[in-house]
């Protein structure tokens, strides 16, 4: 299937399609992660893909309901083994220090590293006659530019990023990233972490400062560098992509991360109420993560057919009730009313209309800097 030009789709509000149509950056990420450890398996994961016959993931933690894969085994054949990965950069190092033979079948980035992995030649492309269930995906979720016609990849999910706080240690309400920000320095010094991902934390501090979270200014980048090393620093207890177990443990006061993964947090906590999700007010970072397959895969077959099996909407309604993130199939919404929480899972038009997209810019490797530097300064 060859790559086409195609008209700029609009994924959720009208004030994101400026920044869908800017042209994305594919140099420098990849150098940029190499500042990340390769890939450190998940408790209970292999250490890298194995071939064979059965399907070796490399995705998020906590990202797929484990019923929904054994019921793909018991229906199709073929086993899967989950491997774990905190950020994009640290994916990609590891795909592609492999050079095609990392032994995996599938991954999972974000949208805007989509195109960079295409041009590394690191994905494979997508044969869509293998995918009939494409059809219960949202259209507006379709031919984005960041892969134009799909030509890579299929859309699982959705999200976007804010924080969560204890009410019974900080009684007054937080409703923004300046709060939030403040917050980290009083009520929740010590007991406070930030998402184990270098834009993330820079967004929430463009945001607090009406700054476009997608800027490339080398002002911004300095002020974000200077607030985090010296303001923010010592009041950090950890950096995590998975915090879910420490909300539902309430071992933190004030918790930086993705809505579902705060969802599973809160839920699971045995005071539903003590957390509050916020989506904060200046804006939200919006995501789009998309299932893929890696080059050199020994299972395309299978791959593609674990791909579709997941896009049913009765198996996708399971995967959200599980990740608690929006998947982007036709009709979701409706299916997912009495699912826990779903407030969390679903945004309102108010919402919807802060939610920006975050691009791959020049502004990647500064950031890693950032977080590289913060997390010396923060004694991580």
């Amino acid at each position: 299937m060859a790559r086409r030009p195609a008209p700029v789709r609009v994924l959720l509000p009208e004030a994101m399609k400026a920044q869908v149509t800017r042209r994305l950056f594919l140099g420098g990420a990849l150098g940029a992660g190499a500042s990340f450890a390769l890939a450190a398996c998940a408790p209970g994961t292999t250490g890298g893909g194995g071939g064979g016959n059965g399907l070796n993931v490399y995705t998020w933690g906590e990202y797929d309901d484990p019923a929904v894969l054994k019921s793909f085994t018991s229906e199709f054949g073929p086993s899967i083994t989950l491997d774990s990965y905190g950020s994009n950069q640290e994916m990609i190092a590891k795909i592609s220090a492999a050079a095609g033979t990392s032994g995996y079948d599938i991954t999972v980035p974000t949208h805007q590293y989509i195109a960079q992995m295409a041009e590394l030649d690191l994905l494979e492309e997508l044969d869509h006659s293998l995918l009939p269930n494409m059809k219960n995906i949202q259209a507006s979720f379709l031919d984005q530019d960041f892969d134009p016609g799909n030509v890579f990849s299929v859309p699982k999910a959705w999200g976007s990023t804010g924080f969560a706080y204890d009410t019974t240690v900080i009684q007054r309400d937080l409703e923004s990233w300046a709060d939030f920000w403040d917050a980290a320095q009083k009520e929740a010094s010590g007991s406070f972490s930030l998402a184990e991902d270098p834009n993330e934390i820079a967004y929430a501090f463009y945001l607090a400062n009406g700054i476009d979270m997608n800027t490339e200014d080398e002002a911004d980048i300095e002020a974000f560098r200077q607030f985090v090393t010296t303001a923010i620093a010592p009041h950090i207890q950890a950096f995590e992509s998975y915090p879910s177990d420490a909300v539902a443990a309430g071992s933190r006061t004030l918790v930086h991360g993705w809505n579902g993964d705060l969802r599973q947090g809160i839920i699971n906590n045995e005071d539903q109420e003590r957390y509050r999700w916020v989506t904060p007010t200046e804006g939200l970072p919006t995501f789009i993560d998309n299932w893929c397959i890696v080059k050199g895969s020994k299972n395309v077959e299978s791959a593609h057919e674990f791909i579709n099996y997941v896009l049913d909407p009765e198996i996708s309604l399971r995967e959200l009730e599980y990740i608690g993130y929006n998947t982007a199939v036709e009709g979701i919404e409706e299916m997912a009313a009495d699912t826990v929480r779903a407030d969390i899972i679903f945004f309102n038009e108010e919402e919807t209309a802060s939610q920006q997209f975050s691009l791959l810019t020049t502004a990647e490797e500064a950031h890693v800097a950032v977080y590289d530097e913060l997390r010396a300064a923060a004694g991580q």
